[in-house]
């Protein structure tokens, strides 16, 4: 058992490529130098309903309103679910929806009217930036890039804070963007859930 948990987290952070999968050489082995080459994800995935994608903002904003209030290991959900439709849909969630949604949250907070809004606002605007990089690498290994996006969205509301007279705040500050990073492959599994094909090739499908 352990063995096989060490195979799937070397897995996840794309420590070994498994034997059995064939990656698809986009671009020559010499254009990128000795050993090495570009590949393309295996995974086939059907369109994202938009209804799904609005959904799961809105359930994202519900969990950020409960009662549990923003305590250093209550993750930023919303945060997370901005990030990844960012990455996977940018067309359809951009910095626009990431900037009302910080407002949401300021009413919601009763912070300064504008600090989630310019928090989320960078937030987005990195992952778009970033969204071609993170699609090359697994769950595991994007965490790493969510780490530091959310990371940043931190320090913006610090320095809004600091700013306006607000005190410094203690270590545990930051902890929450730490499990929200540890928790990414989960989110990335759950929303990708619907947009995943069949693996197995069904003769009463064309495809």
């Amino acid at each position: 058992m352990k063995s096989g948990l060490w195979q799937s987290v070397r897995t996840s952070f794309a420590l070994n490529r498994p034997r059995n999968v064939e990656p698809v050489e986009l671009v020559s082995t010499g254009a990128l130098g000795p050993g090495r080459a570009a590949y393309r994800p295996s995974a086939l995935l059907a369109p994202a309903a938009p209804s799904f994608i609005w959904g799961s903002l809105l359930v994202a904003l519900l969990l950020n309103l409960l009662p549990a209030g923003p305590t250093a290991w209550v993750p930023d959900f919303l945060a997370l679910v901005l990030v990844f439709w960012n990455v996977h849909q940018p067309r359809r969630v951009g910095i626009g929806a990431a900037f009302a949604a910080g407002l949401l949250m300021d009413v919601h907070n009763g912070a300064l009217f504008g600090e989630h809004a310019l928090a989320y606002t960078l937030l987005a605007y990195g992952a778009i930036t970033l969204h071609r990089r993170m699609l090359w690498f697994p769950a595991g290994a994007q965490a790493l890039h969510v780490l530091a996006l959310l990371l940043l969205a931190q320090f913006v509301s610090m320095a809004v804070r600091l700013w306006v007279g607000g005190g410094f705040p203690v270590w545990t500050y930051f902890l929450s963007s730490v499990i929200g990073a540890a928790i990414w492959p989960l989110i990335n599994w759950i929303l990708l859930a619907p947009q995943r094909r069949p693996q197995e090739r069904d003769e009463t499908r064309p495809l």
